[in-house]
């Protein structure tokens, strides 16, 4: 039998990743191949993939890769994801814990003995434009004037880590977000790239939304895009502190607190072990 790398597939509410152990695969990472890997047809199929656990300043923590091989510094899902990995594989034994990414240390909740739900510190949201970024005079973009593709939206826009642009509509859908997605992702407003998250208020304590991911196009959930599109509403006062956000995938619970820290309760379902040839790397 070939040398074969070994991963691990999970989903969250149908946002699927691949995790990569350095510690049990010997393995150099190349956006082409992770590209590659996360092509439905040619590879394993996944929205990305999640490496680690590696050391990041001397805590534990995991490189996210979007499925176009491009890092993100942050995926509520892909946090959730990784935390169950952790536990199934006892490099945690404790119910809370904390796992470094690019954005910085996300404490992590387990809930339940099956170590399928969990809820996410997922730190503050920042609507200023140089923190997203977004281009012009610095100011909180908040139901904004944009085009994209040549027609008139209004659009709020904030980070979450990653940059995030929620815009309300009457009717969301998976043709509307494929639609706009790319022309939104790729705007000249946004030197960083965007994730759009479509959204409509069915009441003050939830919202169906429709998500065109950074990196990885659409996607049936997004836990990063759940907290943006919740914090938004809020901010604009459409809703409650406590949303439940409905999307093609299920729901995500967000909670925001008094002092703008979001809360992100989640829930992650184990797929497959998967082992690829090694010269599929090569």
């Amino acid at each position: 039998m070939t040398d074969c790398i070994t991963m691990i597939k999970y989903q969250g509410l149908g946002n699927d990743y691949l995790v990569l152990d350095p510690n049990k695969n010997r393995v150099q990472l190349q956006g082409k191949k992770i590209a590659l890997m996360c092509q439905r047809g040619f590879g394993l199929g996944a929205d990305g993939v999640l490496y680690g656990p590696v050391d990041i300043n001397g805590k534990m923590g995991v490189h996210i890769y979007n499925s176009d091989g491009s890092e993100a510094a942050i995926s509520g899902n892909g946090v959730c994801i990784f935390a169950k990995y952790l536990l199934d594989h006892e490099y945690v034994k404790e119910k809370k814990f904390e796992i470094k990414t690019l954005s910085g240390s996300i404490e992590v909740e387990c809930l339940n003995s099956r170590a399928t739900e969990f809820r996410v510190n997922m730190g503050k949201a920042s609507f200023l434009s140089r923190e997203i970024p977004v281009t012009g005079e610095v100011r909180e973009v908040i139901n904004e004037d944009f085009t994209f593709n040549n027609k008139d939206y209004k659009a709020t826009c904030l980070t979450i880590g990653n940059p995030h642009c929620i815009i309300f509509m009457d009717e969301v859908s998976e043709k509307a977000a494929r639609e706009l997605g790319p022309y939104v992702e790729n705007a000249d407003e946004f030197p960083e790239r965007m994730n759009l998250q479509i959204c409509r208020k069915i009441d003050t304590g939830n919202l169906d939304i429709e998500i065109w991911e950074r990196g990885s196009g659409y996607t049936k959930a997004s836990g990063t895009g759940s907290c943006a599109a919740a914090m938004a509403a809020y901010k604009l006062g459409l809703t409650e502190n406590r949303i439940n956000i409905n999307q093609p995938g299920g729901m995500i619970q967000i909670d925001i607190h008094e002092d703008g820290t979001i809360y992100m309760t989640g829930s992650v379902g184990y797929v497959a072990d998967m082992s690829v040839a090694e010269s599929f790397f090569s």
